[in-house]
């Protein structure tokens, strides 16, 4: 399990310049901000976790190129370079917040085959807004977890990536599934902090 952390112990992190750790990168790694928009802070907040988001990172080394495989608020599922986030995330200016890098142990050929085919079949899906107001009503009135649509906020794109490949994370007891409910897995670990 990826060590429990907060945004001070995040902080602490060495960064790695990106050119030092992007050789390292593999398919299937994931990708964990710690944002400092207002969104991402409610995120935080209503998650209990230092975590505002996650994706999952896609070599390409036939054109080299890294890419992030994430479901975003203004536009929904999408594939966009790694490197966007570091240089060019908003206006020509980096992500505001930290940036970490995990793995998932045991993601196998077949299962990233899986977790890559089920995640391109969502691109252009729409960001799940509703499910941002349904989390919020399951925190304050303990309703449960709703059937599964066709939209997705962030964790569950990444859940049901790697649901596909028998890999599922568990959803938090109060019905959802955040950044932090993958932070935890067992089967996460760290590789390095890069913003």
């Amino acid at each position: 399990m990826a060590a429990p952390l907060g945004v001070r112990q995040i902080e602490a992190l060495p960064v790695v310049p990106y050119g030092e750790l992007r050789p390292r990168l593999k398919s299937g790694d994931l990708l964990f901000t710690s944002g400092d928009y207002l969104v991402s802070e409610l995120i935080r907040k209503f998650t209990d976790s230092p975590w505002s988001h996650v994706g999952i990172v896609f070599r390409v080394d036939a054109i080299d190129r890294v890419l992030l495989l994430e479901s975003v608020e203004d536009m929904g599922v999408r594939f966009a370079p790694l490197s966007k986030y570091l240089t060019d995330y908003e206006d020509g200016k980096p992500y505001r917040g930290r940036i970490v890098i995990a793995r998932c142990a045991r993601i196998d050929r077949k299962s990233l085959e899986k977790i890559a085919a089920f995640g391109t079949d969502q691109l252009t899906r729409a960001y799940d807004r509703q499910e941002v107001l349904d989390i919020a009503a399951r925190i304050a009135l303990g309703k449960p977890r709703p059937r599964r649509d066709q939209a997705y906020i962030c964790s569950e794109l990444v859940h049901e990536c790697f649901a596909r490949a028998g890999r599922a994370f568990a959803y938090d007891r109060r019905g959802f599934i955040s950044p932090e409910n993958i932070w935890r897995d067992a089967r996460v670990s760290l590789v390095g902090r890069i913003l």
